[in-house]
């Protein structure tokens, strides 16, 4: 299992007034395999992927993700421990704007001290389309070209795993579509596991299993 989760939970507020967020999940994610989260808004599953990507820390109970205990870690110990193994896809690209679609996905590797940051980003960039466009700015690309630079940089490292919130959510139909081929075409060249957030039924069907939630709990976990 390159993910176990037990008994997670998630509150936010104070002490005095918490809001239980997440409430006691349980759940293996198996190495290769693709997972769709499905649920509607305020379900707990974008709250969950913050919480197994490392981008949040539990409240209680135990996250082991890619062989790393995170529930030992601090912020600092969390952001070491995404690096070459976790990639990210979000909704909004959150490009930066003053860097080249080269520089948004050669930057982040070079920070980690991957070898050859820039080589593997150029390649990744060829890979998703956007060979032609290695020194255009975000602001100079479409929103369906800030996403394949967004799934560049989130593929590039060759993580072990890869997460993404709502992947299409900012697109039209006709560019999400194209965006969810490549997602997947690329998770399998980088032989990544997938863990997907998405209120798209369809979509979560393209997944191996698809775990339902609704008011923090997992309420079904079948396959697809």
């Amino acid at each position: 299992m390159v993910i176990r989760a037990r008994a997670v939970t998630l509150s936010l507020g104070s002490r005095a007034a918490p809001t239980d967020i997440l409430k006691g999940i349980d759940l293996d994610i198996a190495a290769g395999s693709s997972v769709a989260i499905l649920g509607p808004s305020g379900s707990g599953k974008s709250s969950l992927m913050a919480i197994l990507s490392g981008l949040e820390r539990a409240t209680g109970g135990g996250v082991e993700v890619a062989g790393v205990d995170f529930t030992t870690l601090d912020e600092d110990g969390l952001s070491r421990a995404r690096r070459g193994r976790i990639g990210i896809v979000l909704q909004a690209f959150h490009l930066l704007p003053t860097m080249t679609a080269l520089e948004n996905v050669a930057v982040p590797m070079e920070l980690a001290g991957i070898a050859d940051p820039f080589t593997r980003a150029e390649a990744e960039l060829a890979a998703v389309g956007l060979g032609h466009r290695l020194t255009h700015y975000p602001a100079q690309l479409s929103g369906g070209e800030q996403q394949r630079v967004a799934i560049a940089r989130a593929v590039a490292p060759a993580p072990a795993i890869l997460f993404a919130d709502e992947p299409t959510g900012n697109l039209d139909e006709a560019t999400s579509a194209g965006i969810v081929e490549l997602l997947f075409e690329r998770r399998r060249a980088a032989d990544a596991t997938l863990v997907m957030i998405t209120h798209d039924p369809a979509l979560a069907e393209r997944c191996d299993r698809i775990i339902r939630m609704r008011d923090g709990v997992i309420v079904e976990d079948c396959a697809a």
